[in-house]
């Protein structure tokens, strides 16, 4: 079976896309990332990843109707396709394997 493989960046911003559901479109998702990783992120990074993702297949995206205060402009709300949710399933797998496989005192010396 062939994996799916996502780079860091495009697994918190999908990852941030899902937690926000029907409310996610550029700014929310930039705002998400920061809240939940402590990190400052570039919308135009977070612009660039969503239209990657939607290249890929695991992002779908549908344009909002004008808003008053956007200047008249619309949003592009994001959301996860079936095949995104499947990677974000595979990374999720991936990851706690790997962190299963750490030895108890290698964990014991990072504090835990």
């Amino acid at each position: 079976m062939k994996r799916t493989f996502l780079g860091e960046f495009e697994e918190v911003v999908l990852l941030a896309v899902a937690i926000l559901d029907e409310g996610a479109y550029g700014v929310p998702i930039t705002q998400e990332i920061e809240q939940r990783t402590g990190r400052v992120v570039g919308f135009n990074s977070v612009h660039t990843t969503l239209q990657r993702l939607e290249a890929k297949g695991f992002l779908s995206s549908t344009m909002g109707g004008a808003t008053t205060e956007r200047g008249g402009r619309r949003k592009r709300f994001f959301s996860v396709t079936a095949a995104g949710r499947k990677a974000l399933w595979e990374v999720k797998q991936t990851r706690m394997q790997l962190w299963e496989a750490v030895p108890e005192k290698t964990l014991q010396l990072m504090g835990s």
